[in-house]
């Protein structure tokens, strides 16, 4: 997956403004339609350089279908999936964006030692008794 592919299966949120699912939207319309707040969007633009929305006179901002999934899988990567805005940019730069902290963990869990296994698994004995006694 390329880098620039590597948010194109991202779903669209949904807009219900009437127009065309390719029209060109304003910054107030993708972040009501994403639930984001404007400025973070404005950052956004800055922490991750592959976003880049059109600018007209005035500076006004106009997102393409494919910033608007760019903005919604940063949206995915940073708020439900837990990563950092670097490692979301990582994630986006390097073509990772679709596999999530899921895929990472099963990787993660092939290297572990059997010392750190038994660690986890211990740890995850104490936290079910903790929550069967509460």
């Amino acid at each position: 997956m390329s880098r620039s592919d590597a948010f194109r299966d991202e779903p669209l949120p949904p807009f219900s403004d009437g127009k065309a699912p390719d029209a060109l939207r304003t910054i107030g319309e993708v972040a009501g339609a994403l639930g984001i707040r404007q400025h973070v969007l404005r950052y956004w633009e800055e922490q991750f350089p592959m976003l880049k929305p059109v600018k007209r006179s005035g500076g006004r901002r106009y997102y393409r279908p494919d910033d608007v999934r760019l903005v919604a899988a940063i949206d995915r990567l940073v708020h439900r999936e837990g990563f950092t805005l670097r490692g979301a940019r990582q994630a986006l730069s390097q073509g990772n964006a679709g596999g999530g902290l899921a895929e990472q963990g099963e990787q993660a869990a092939i290297t572990l030692s059997p010392d750190a296994r038994e660690g986890l698994v211990a740890i995850r004995r104490r936290l079910e008794a903790a929550l069967r006694a509460a």
